[in-house]
This record gives structure tokens, C-alpha cells and sequence, in this order.
């Protein structure tokens, strides 16, 4: 098995409920949960799931103010611009914090970056550099490509 992998990406939230309505608002479904406590989503080849952030810090034996948030920046990469802005503007409607709108970047794609109600930061992205495939999954091309 390849050490290089991630299975699973856990957020701590501070209101499950209140993060179930933002990601729902986004088109999200959640997979499977305990109510109250924790919620998971399947998501290309890996699952995703909201903590409480209380509980993840208990389960972790650490302070709550010491897990923090916006050290990472979770990213979903779009086909085109215009994906990018319509992302964009749909997270915000939902209630996210707009922190960059979308722009053309200097390496050549086209970017924003919004915080959810945690405070995560979430980027949207087209890089015409990689191409995605058709379930919106990311290979990265080799250097031959």
C-alpha cells in the first residue's frame, strides 16, 4: 500500500448542523453520520467529514483554541472560468465569507478563495495546466505531457 495517500480529511466545525445546511446549500449529501457528533461524505475515492470541533479536540487530548482553521487551504479545481465563478458566487450566497474574488493569477490560471462559517478556506480554481477528468477528479500530468 502507498504511504503517499490521503483516505480521509476531517474539518472540526463548531455547529454540525450549521455546516450540514452550508455544504447542503453547495449540493452536498452527506454518506453517513452520528447525529450530533459527526458527518461524512463520499467524495472521489476518499471521504470527507465534519467533527465537532469540541469533540475532535477531546479525541485528539489537545485544547479546542488549539486546533485553529485557514492554516490549509482545501481547493476544488474547475473545467473553466466560468466555472469558477459560478462556484464562487453559489458559496457566498450560501453564507461563506468571500476572502479573494476570482482573478486571473500570475502562474496563469484563474482563482478565488472563500471561507466557510468555520473559518476553512476553500479555493476554486481553473488551472488550464491540469486537466481533469471527467468525474472532476485531478491526475497530474507527467512531464511528459
Amino acid at each position: 500500500m502507498t504511504p503517499q495517500r490521503v483516505t480521509l480529511i476531517t474539518l472540526g466545525v463548531d455547529d454540525l448542523k450549521r455546516s450540514k445546511t452550508f455544504y447542503a446549500k453547495l449540493g452536498w449529501t452527506p454518506h453517513s453520520e452520528v447525529p450530533g457528533q459527526v458527518v461524512f461524505y463520499q467524495i472521489n475515492g476518499m471521504a470527507f467529514g465534519f467533527f465537532g470541533r469540541a469533540a475532535l479536540a477531546k479525541e485528539q487530548d489537545r485544547a479546542p483554541d488549539a486546533l485553529g482553521t485557514g492554516a490549509i487551504t482545501l481547493a476544488q479545481n474547475m473545467k473553466c472560468i466560468a466555472d469558477v465563478d459560478s462556484a464562487f458566487a453559489k458559496a457566498v450566497a450560501a453564507g461563506a465569507t468571500p476572502l479573494a474574488e476570482p482573478a486571473e493569477m500570475a502562474w496563469g490560471g484563474y482563482s478565488s478563495y472563500y471561507a466557510d462559517p468555520d473559518g476553512h478556506v476553500w479555493e476554486c480554481a481553473y488551472n488550464p495546466f491540469w486537466p481533469l477528468n471527467d468525474d472532476g477528479s485531478l491526475t497530474l500530468p507527467t512531464n511528459e505531457d
